[in-house]
């Protein structure tokens, strides 16, 4: 095997594309719905908040950086919506306007939960570690736009489409210090436990053991009795 086959990289478009894929898989499960990202990705020089909601998170760690996702109003009332239903809210219960507090709310939680996503599998597959800070949402008018300044060095700034099942748009964009993670040798990348199935696994041994500690129960009370002679 020759050097260039043994040393791996991983550059900002890996690492973009780790992001992607965890802004799928937490929204497809949340909303029970297909979202789906754009095969080309842009180099942009200013990285910031837009219309209708803007959403930050900021981390630091093994690399630096920070993720915003600029949703549309029909994008953000088509993910809360689908979400809270998925949850069992009545429809009649759910906030009318993107402007809603409850609306800022879940999306913030839900990019609570695709960052968290994204530093565990960046935890797992790249041996390190990065620490996020709570997210930040703020709707946002047709005349307001906000820069975020970064405290990165050299940044690498791209931005992803993202089209939702009813083809709403919303944007994720990335900033981070120019970095390369390079596979010195291999090892075991550790699965994450689907939680459902550490449930049922569970339950599973529950029930086995219930069974089995009655008949155990049965087997002392019959030599109880036959030491006392009935």
């Amino acid at each position: 095997m020759d050097q260039s086959e043994k040393n791996v990289v991983y550059g900002t478009e890996d690492l973009l594309t780790g992001l992607c894929n965890s802004v799928t898989r937490v929204l497809n499960v949340a909303t029970q719905s297909k979202i789906h990202y754009s095969a080309m990705v842009q180099r942009i020089t200013k990285i910031g908040l837009k219309p209708d909601i803007g959403c930050f998170v900021l981390f630091d760690g093994g690399f630096s950086g920070l993720v915003v996702l600029n949703f549309s109003g029909p994008a953000a009332m088509e993910i809360y919506a689908k979400y809270m239903l998925t949850m069992g809210m009545p429809e009649s219960e759910l906030a009318s306007a993107f402007t809603s507090d409850e609306v800022a709310n879940i999306l913030g939680e839900l990019m609570n939960q695709i960052v968290g996503d994204f530093t565990g599998k960046i935890r797992r597959e790249l041996q390190t570690n990065i620490t996020q800070n709570q997210p930040k949402m703020l709707v946002l008018t047709k005349q307001v736009m906000l820069s975020v300044d970064t405290p990165l060095d050299r940044p690498e700034i791209r931005r992803v489409s993202f089209f939702t099942e009813n083809n709403n748009i919303f944007y994720l964009e990335l900033a981070i210090d120019r970095t390369e993670f390079i596979k010195l040798h291999d090892f075991d990348v550790s699965e994450v436990p689907d939680p459902d199935d550490l449930l049922e696994f569970q339950q599973a041994n529950q029930g086995k053991s219930a069974p089995a500690a009655a008949a155990a129960g049965d087997d002392d009370s019959d030599e109880l009795l036959r030491s006392l002679g009935m």
